[in-house]
């Protein structure tokens, strides 16, 4: 399996950042870190290497980013509304700089998003707010109700990076059109998190599957398991 290390300085986010690019062709699969995680956790902790027959065989092409959730919604040294104009910029980033490049080295229109556990937020964030560029959404263990990281503070920049709060209103076409799988599993301390927005598409009449698992945590060992189910599910 291919790997290839990226450092560059990102206008949007005012930081450099870093990132792991794991085979050579392929369908673009962004995934993203855990709480806090770096650029490399997702290969420490095995997910890539879960999925290494995709990737073997030109099925995917992984790029693993860093995220910038210290300077953002875990910063409690700023205030929560700095905390989203941080990580508006952080979408932007997504938007104008990882985006293009993957779309433009795989020839690929669309990409995939995923993770696990907070980065499964980063992921159902990003799609459904930019489902013309997003066809799969992958998460795993995830949470997606950021107002817990807001000590009661709102405003639009919330309002538009909270899943739970926007989807509601959102008609882009694209969102019928996205292969949808929210997994958790029967232990998951975000479990409810996962049957909410799971309602919230429902109510929608967007097509999507709630992967519930049997006898087991929130942790790596099943997200390794789910991992290469869904990557299967990439036409």
């Amino acid at each position: 399996m291919t790997e290839k290390f990226h450092r560059w300085h990102s206008p949007n986010t005012n930081t450099d950042l870093e990132m792991l690019v794991f085979g050579d062709r392929g369908y673009p699969v962004i995934v993203f870190p855990t709480t806090k995680g770096r650029y490399y956790q997702n290969k420490d902790f095995g997910l890539i290497e879960s999925v290494k027959w995709f990737v073997d065989n030109g099925l995917v092409k992984i790029y693993c980013p860093d995220t910038i959730d210290d300077r953002s919604w875990y910063n409690k040294n700023i205030h929560p509304a700095d905390r989203a104009k941080t990580y508006a910029g952080y979408d932007r980033m997504l938007v104008n700089e990882l985006i293009p490049w993957a779309m433009h080295e795989t020839g690929v229109g669309k990409v995939a998003v995923a993770g696990c556990s907070f980065g499964g937020y980063h992921a159902a964030n990003f799609a459904f707010k930019h489902p013309e560029k997003v066809r799969h959404l992958f998460t795993m263990g995830g949470a997606f109700n950021i107002k817990m990281f807001t000590d009661g503070y709102y405003d639009d920049n919330i309002f538009y990076n909270n899943p739970v709060d926007f989807l509601p209103g959102n008609n882009y076409h694209d969102l019928w059109q996205m292969n949808i799988i929210l997994g958790t599993s029967e232990y998951d301390i975000c479990k409810g998190y996962n049957i909410q927005l799971s309602s919230i598409l429902k109510q929608k009449n967007i097509k999507h599957w709630l992967d519930i698992r049997p006898f087991a945590n929130h942790d790596w060992p099943i997200w390794r398991e789910m991992f290469p189910h869904y990557l299967s599910t990439i036409k």
